[in-house]
């Protein structure tokens, strides 16, 4: 019986070998006799009943000890045979683990033969049934009492054994549901040759094959530059307003928006450490012992230290780090220059101190009020009351890094009354993490899956255009989206008086949009309307009509325009370049040959080709990140974001791990790429509202000093 268990256990197939496993009466037997029906292939039933049935029936004995292997034996035989005729798949009942598992639970031994053979025999996939199933009585099935308990019992001894598994939870329906599209996907996974294992680190990645599929074709493939027809400037994409012009829009947002729902979205993910990059350099790089700061400017041409140290005082946490010093070096005050600054910038940066490059951006002291010191979190609450609010309320929405929200809750729980009760404001605040499941697929130089140490495939973040999840998740009818960073001191009424003209834009817009949309909708459309809806497309959304629009049937060209209006909208503010690094707008052609208004991103152009970089030093706007967005259909339906997005305007980064080269996939900028297929419309708006800080030197400029 041994050689022939170990013979039996351990044989290999070319089929996919799905394994349901479970305690009793959880809809094992139910779900492989479904599967099998509908991939018309072959199940294992139950060896065990059939065995125990006809042990009872002829002796009126029970299971013991000595049928376990037995049983096993009977069950591998007849999964042996229904493998040699199954189609594609096999889905067994049972195996040799629940055996194992069983054999422990009831007799507290289990042979050490039976043992080795359930933790050798190899499936594609466990099922895990859960015990949310009504238990069902029969002659062989013990008290249901102890589900719960036996139930941790196996998800654990898969656990232990390394098995790779899923729980399938549900009704009967839904467990069939869940385990289709799961056993679809592990065929696919399998057909790019992954393991099970990888399988299930994928799955709770929570990453769709699919996406594993195109990101490795990107990867492998590379991903064709972005092609400039033009640059957007002035009557040329980018809409010019006077200063009446701004007020009258804002005026209209102001008058319009009460039954509306606005929010503020923020994406403030990431921790400070660029902002410190130049002094984290020099704190590695400096001896204080043999020599002075100022020989090390010199010697490193580092302007950006000099500019600190000469602006030092002006920072708005110049007087908390000068009180510590104070309280750490009772001489702080007759020790020489070099020292002193030396050991400000490292209580600046200590960890057991101020800490600042590993805290997150928008909680750090970026502007001195006579009353108090000011974090961008603040700043943004109070915008919040002045521009995206209605009946009273705000809506602000930060996308935060998991281990950074405790500290902005606890910024936003010190000020946020006060700001409420100043502004006669309720601000809701809300928080949403980057997913995992938008996490992309890291590849070796050849192309082949990056991999750990212990064998595990390594993911990357995605980038800020993962983000689109975020915002999709939103149920407001206009978004106002600005980075953490881009706050200013003081001037706040002009910041408000522009992004409510944007607003103000977009509501004109969306409303004839709509309008068109419920005439087409409640009329029959001639083919005059259909020449007043072109132009609006032309002159209003910037959107170039192809010519084989002209050749189609009218109820062709109603189709087109529908799909032309129906779209999510974005009002993006533009300034004028001033050189600072970043995307900018242009007249983009895609591969169909459609042209579009677009922000691009450098990493997209083609430098190389003449005529592209020749369209980009005539660029006269930049891309501030100053977005306002309505993301709700003429029915008041929510888009489905994802649907608009330009995949193939992706990036490839190349990174290190571990002293081994890597590459990996980033997706479309959350707005670039990702709002490719939008309804776009540019605005020049004043230099003013655009005061990132990307470097601490930058909270020495006019705009974030007192």
């Amino acid at each position: 019986m041994e050689e022939n268990l170990r013979q039996l256990s351990i044989g290999a197939t070319k089929i996919i070998k799905i394994a349901l496993f479970g305690p009793e009466s959880t809809g094992k037997t139910t779900l492989a006799k479904q599967l099998a029906d509908y991939y018309k292939t072959e199940w294992v039933p139950e060896y065990a009943r059939e065995y125990l049935q006809e042990k009872w029936d002829v002796h009126q004995q029970i299971c013991a000890i000595d049928d376990m292997l037995p049983i096993a034996l009977g069950q591998t035989k007849l999964e042996n045979e229904s493998a040699l005729i199954a189609n594609k798949y096999l889905f067994c009942d049972t195996n040799l683990m629940v055996t194992k598992v069983f054999s422990e639970v009831y007799y507290d031994y289990c042979d050490p033969l039976l043992d080795q053979a359930a933790r050798e025999h190899e499936y594609d996939l466990f099922f895990l049934t859960d015990i949310d199933v009504p238990w069902e009585k029969d002659d062989l099935r013990d008290s249901p009492e102890e589900r719960e308990s036996v139930f941790a019992i196996f998800k654990q001894s898969l656990i232990d054994n390394k098995k790779p598994f899923v729980i399938l939870s549900g009704d009967k329906k839904l467990r069939l549901e869940k385990a289709i599209a799961i056993i679809n996907d592990l065929a696919k996974a399998k057909e790019m040759g992954f393991s099970s294992v990888d399988f299930i680190q994928i799955q709770e990645h929570g990453i769709p094959i699919e996406n594993i599929q195109k990101q490795l074709k990107f990867l492998q493939n590379g991903i064709s530059k972005i092609d400039l027809v033009d640059p957007a400037t002035l009557f040329n994409g980018i809409l010019k307003l006077s200063e009446t012009d701004f007020k009258q829009k804002a005026a209209f947002f102001d008058a319009n928006k009460t039954n509306l729902k606005l929010e503020k979205f923020v994406p403030a993910s990431g921790a400070a450490s660029r902002m410190f990059k130049f002094l984290i350099a020099f704190l590695n790089e400096f001896d204080v012992e043999n020599e002075s700061i100022n020989a090390y400017i010199n010697r490193k041409k580092d302007t950006e230290l000099s500019i600190f140290i000469v602006g030092m005082e002006k920072f708005p946490f110049f007087e908390a780090i000068d009180k510590q010093l104070k309280e750490e070096f009772a001489d702080f005050d007759s020790l020489d220059s070099s020292y002193k600054n030396y050991y400000f910038i490292k209580l600046l940066l200590a960890s057991d101190y101020f800490d600042f490059a590993n805290k997150p951006k928008a909680i750090l002291p970026f502007h001195k009020y006579k009353t108090h010191i000011a974090t961008p979190v603040e700043e943004h609450l109070n915008e919040c009351t002045h521009y995206a609010s209605s009946n009273n309320n705000s809506y602000l929405h930060f996308t935060v890094s998991e281990s950074h929200q405790e500290q902005f809750e606890s910024v936003i729980d010190s000020i946020k009354n006060k700001i409420e009760k100043e502004s006669g404001t309720s601000i809701d605040v809300t928080y949403s993490y980057q997913n995992k499941s938008t996490d992309t697929i890291a590849v070796d130089l050849e192309n082949k899956p990056f991999r750990e140490e212990n064998g595990e495939l390594v993911f990357r973040p995605g980038g800020h255009g993962a983000l689109i999840d975020n915002l999709n998740n939103l149920d407001s009818d206009i978004i106002f989206i600005k980075n953490i960073d881009n706050v200013i001191q003081n001037n706040i009424e002009k910041i408000a008086l522009y992004k409510k003209a944007l607003a103000g834009i977009l509501m004109e817009v969306q409303g004839e949009v709509f309008k068109y949309l419920q005439s087409i909708d409640t009329h029959e459309v001639e083919q005059k309307y259909i020449d007043e809806i072109i132009l609006f497309l032309e002159e209003k959304l910037n959107i170039k009509i192809q010519d084989d629009f002209y050749t189609c049937s009218l109820e062709s060209k109603i189709t087109q325009i529908k799909g032309y209006l129906n779209r999510p909208m974005r009002v993006c503010g533009m300034v004028k370049n001033e050189g600072e690094p970043g995307g900018g707008p242009f007249w983009v052609r895609n591969e169909k040959g459609a042209i579009s208004l677009q922000i691009v991103e450098s990493y997209q152009v083609d430098f190389s080709n003449k005529n592209q970089s020749e369209i980009i030093t005539r660029a006269t706007h930049f891309n501030p990140v100053d977005l306002v967005c309505g993301i709700k259909n003429y029915k008041k339906e929510k888009f489905d974001l994802t649907q608009f997005i330009d995949y193939n305007s992706g990036f490839i980064v190349e990174k290190n791990k571990n002293g081994t080269e890597l590459k990996g996939y980033e997706l479309p900028g959350l707005w670039n790429g990702a709002m490719a297929n939008w309804i776009t419309i540019f605005v020049q708006v004043p230099l003013i509202t655009f005061n990132p800080v990307k470097n601490v030197n930058d909270l020495l400029k006019p705009a974030h000093q007192p």
